[in-house]
């Protein structure tokens, strides 16, 4: 089992989060659930991603998927040993489960899930012992700005009678 490490709390998260949000801006835009995410490796973003749902008509098109996805295909590997995934929402357990099998090691998200968020809310699968790997998660990046475009998307599609 893999050694959980402690975020560097010096580690420049909100550059990272302002990058996962211009996805979720790009998702908004695409009249996606606007959810952005990006994995960096060493100081540098080697995916970034936002959610595709509708346009590919997948269940699983979530942004973290597709931004893992990416980070392998760039690393050349399923671990993703050295890799930091930000994403704008809390990670669902679908997501929280691939982040589980691909061995990030560091998550940070802007805000919670009260319906769906499966690091911190209403599961622990990240940090579950159980489990063949652990991730360090970190909560409330960019919180208010994370939950804002979240909220106007929703309101906007409450008005339009859309949900």
């Amino acid at each position: 089992m893999s050694e959980i490490q402690p975020i560097n709390p010096l580690q420049p998260h909100d550059v990272w989060m302002k990058k996962a949000l211009d996805q979720a801006l790009i998702a908004y835009d695409l009249e996606e659930v606007p959810v952005g995410a990006v994995v960096v490796c060493k100081d540098r973003v080697i995916a970034e991603a936002c959610n595709q749902r509708e346009a590919l008509n997948d269940p699983t098109a979530h942004a973290e998927m597709i931004a893992i996805t990416q980070a392998a295909e760039a690393l050349g590997s399923w671990r993703l040993l050295d890799c930091t995934l930000y994403v704008t929402l809390e990670p669902c357990p679908m997501c929280a489960g691939a982040i589980v099998q691909s061995r990030i090691p560091f998550v940070v998200y802007g805000t919670t899930d009260p319906k769906g968020g499966a690091c911190d809310t209403l599961f622990q699968i990240t940090s579950d012992i159980r489990l063949n790997h652990q991730a360090a998660v970190l909560g409330g990046v960019m919180q208010e700005d994370c939950k804002a475009i979240l909220q106007q998307f929703f309101r906007e599609r409450r008005t339009l009678g859309r949900s």
